[in-house]
């Protein structure tokens, strides 16, 4: 099975859209979370998930946030804003959706969280002795987290304390090692200095994941999220891929 897995689409339609174009046809997609927030586009972002094939979406902080399942003094003041707008915006329909999401899934082989398996909707696995801890809370071979939007994979050696960590590359095709936890990063606001939406292919048969990276109008985005008065930090940071 060929599934397209992506994370932190954050409200930005335009990078999702060019996202789903690259990839073309897939058998599943795999949603790690965080649909909204920062972005302009949170009911348009939701629909697209929504009308995916064999789809799996996780429920993410951003979109806990909204809908009141996570405290928004959580977030820093700038990041308030948004949720608060954000709220405004969303439908009944499109809240209650990600009412009935879950953080954390497991498929197959695979478990998937937003954050971490040890807390799904709020941890950053950002660094080896975090990731190494987290292996104690999955039994899977795999696990795909997003959250912290950076591509990453961490990976278990026999007879090493700590996990060994190799930062993802467009175009890297990797054969999964047995213990793995990878993130695809972000499509809607990459923070890697790569500006250009971020997505993985993975081949379930193979255990094979193949990093992307398309560019989208990133303009285009910028105008509408000043005239929904977002805060310039977001608009600027998509530039600057961080």
């Amino acid at each position: 099975m060929k599934a397209l897995v992506i994370s932190d689409i954050h409200g930005n339609r335009t990078a999702l859209e060019a996202v789903l174009d690259a990839a073309g046809k897939v058998d599943a997609v795999w949603c790690l979370g965080d649909i909204i927030g920062y972005g302009p586009d949170p009911n348009d972002c939701v629909a697209i998930i929504r009308n995916q094939p064999n789809l799996v979406c996780l429920r993410g902080n951003h979109d806990s946030a909204v809908i009141g399942l996570t405290a928004t003094r959580k977030f820093n003041a700038s990041a308030q804003i948004v949720l608060g707008w954000t709220a405004n915006q969303l439908n009944p329909t499109h809240r209650q959706y990600l009412q009935s999401l879950s953080p954390q899934t497991v498929i197959d082989n695979v478990t998937l969280a937003h954050g971490s398996p040890r807390d799904p909707v709020w941890e950053y696995i950002m660094d080896v002795y975090t990731a190494t801890e987290n292996f104690e809370f999955f039994d899977t071979s795999y696990c795909f987290v997003g959250h912290s939007h950076l591509p990453v994979l961490y990976y278990q050696k026999p007879g090493k304390e700590l996990v060994n960590v190799t930062f993802i590359h467009p175009g890297d095709t990797t054969v999964l090692p047995k213990r793995s936890i990878i993130n695809p990063g972000s499509v809607g606001q990459p923070r890697d200095h790569d500006p250009r939406a971020a997505y993985t292919i993975y081949e379930t048969e193979e255990n094979s994941w193949t990093q992307y990276r398309v560019e989208y109008d990133i303009h285009e985005v910028q105008e509408r999220m000043e005239l929904a008065g977002l805060p310039i930090e977001y608009i600027q940071r998509l530039d600057l891929g961080w």
